[in-house]
């Protein structure tokens, strides 16, 4: 049963979906139920065999001004026992790890600013995408934190370890223009508009594939990125052997031979 979202929403267009976050009055900050929500919403969407790729969006000016520091604070400052707190912040990891782990690819859209949690987030989606005045910042230092969410397991791999321990270090924002250059960004675009048109066409083209071969491509590419070439290889070889023969790659072929597009139904 779906969940009955408060701060986030999930819109759906055919095999696409859009986790939004929704919360533009107070610049789409995380309070303690929005770790509940994201999860849920990956969660669900992994699940629902109808959706093949999903966009990361949200409504208002701003992407997301990152943890919500009041509404987060009894969770954070509440409790003297390091162990209560380590408990939340291995769940709100996972809350944001939920992205990464679902089976079907993640876009995220970003304009205006996106801060702290917000960069968590966004490290943990497969493709980034953002408007020319969105700005991206890990500003945890500023407020005597270090940043626990998965930015600084993940960032050094996308932008490499000089501008990664810049941004963790000085929590300067990094421009759209910079995001691109290094890799954080895939590409940038003129204005919010623009940016949810060309995420949501870069959705379709995914969708379009077989969903078999697109979800099981993510798999091994994760699996890839922390393990040796090696064990890389064999776990394609592993998966390919016990997978590769489907109906989706059946319907590939006569559509090749019948020059036509394919359609594909998973199987």
């Amino acid at each position: 049963m779906a969940t009955d979202y408060t701060v986030i929403r999930i819109d759906r267009n055919d095999a696409v979906a859009e986790v939004v976050l929704d919360n533009a009055a107070k610049m789409n900050a995380m309070a303690p139920v929005f770790f509940d929500e994201i999860r849920a919403a990956f969660e669900e969407l992994d699940a629902d065999d109808s959706v093949r790729a999903i966009i990361l969006r949200s409504e208002g000016r701003h992407f997301t001004a990152g943890l919500d520091l009041m509404a987060a604070a009894g969770n954070i400052m509440g409790d003297d026992d390091p162990a209560a707190l380590k408990k939340i912040i291995l769940e709100w990891q996972d809350s944001f790890t939920a992205a990464e782990r679902c089976r079907k690819p993640v876009i995220a859209a970003v304009q205006g600013r996106c801060i702290g949690g917000g960069v968590d987030l966004c490290c943990a989606c497969d493709i980034r995408l953002c408007t020319e005045q969105a700005t991206f910042s890990i500003e945890e230092t500023k407020i005597a934190m270090v940043a626990d969410l998965g930015t600084l397991q993940r960032i050094s791999s996308i932008v490499g370890k000089g501008i990664a321990r810049e941004m963790a270090f000085t929590g300067a924002q990094f421009p759209a223009d910079r995001a691109l250059r290094h890799g954080f960004v895939n590409q940038t675009y003129a204005s919010q508009e623009e940016l949810l048109e060309g995420a949501r066409a870069m959705a379709a083209q995914i969708a379009a594939h077989s969903p078999l071969a697109v979800q099981g491509t993510k798999v091994v590419m994760n699996y890839s990125d922390d393990h040796s070439l090696e064990e890389g290889l064999e776990y394609i070889a592993e998966w390919n052997s016990t997978r590769l023969r489907s109906k989706d790659l059946t319907e590939a072929i006569t559509a090749f031979m019948e020059k036509r597009k394919p359609t594909f139904t998973g199987e």
